[in-house]
């Protein structure tokens, strides 16, 4: 009552987290692909696995359910996660470079932002966003 007003709560991140046939084969997709460092596996056999680039977080858990499906299949557009970047034109070369499927962009879009998006080995579509303004 007559402290200092406590702290404001923030959000520090988010992980999304896709269901996947094989953690250790995504995990190691998110690692050689697209640059993320492995974070661990989980149980043996993994069916959990963790990996992370720059303070963003991708987990994988296994599921043993029919074939997972993004956003894609169930909405004519869409994408599974969106991550901001700086330095977009780069990230782009060293997704090519590494075989990733850029399978849109970049593109300007109406909203101030320069966007592509790959897919992933399960078929997941990842955008990446850098602010034009």
């Amino acid at each position: 009552m007559f402290g200092k007003p406590a702290p404001k709560a923030s959000f520090l991140g988010v992980a999304p987290q896709f269901a996947v046939a094989d953690v250790v084969q995504t995990a190691e997709y998110y690692c050689r692909v697209l640059g993320f460092r492995n974070l661990g596996y989980f149980l043996d056999p993994p069916v959990f696995a963790m990996v992370e680039r720059d303070g963003i977080e991708f987990h994988f858990g296994k599921t043993d359910l029919a074939p997972p499906a993004g956003n894609a299949t169930r909405r004519k557009l869409g994408t599974d996660a969106y991550i901001r970047v700086a330095g977009l034109d780069r990230l782009v070369e060293e997704f090519r470079a590494n075989g990733a499927a850029i399978v849109e962009g970049p593109i300007k879009r109406i909203y101030g932002m320069r966007e592509f998006v790959v897919e992933d080995c399960n078929g997941f579509k990842i955008a990446f966003g850098e602010d034009e303004g």
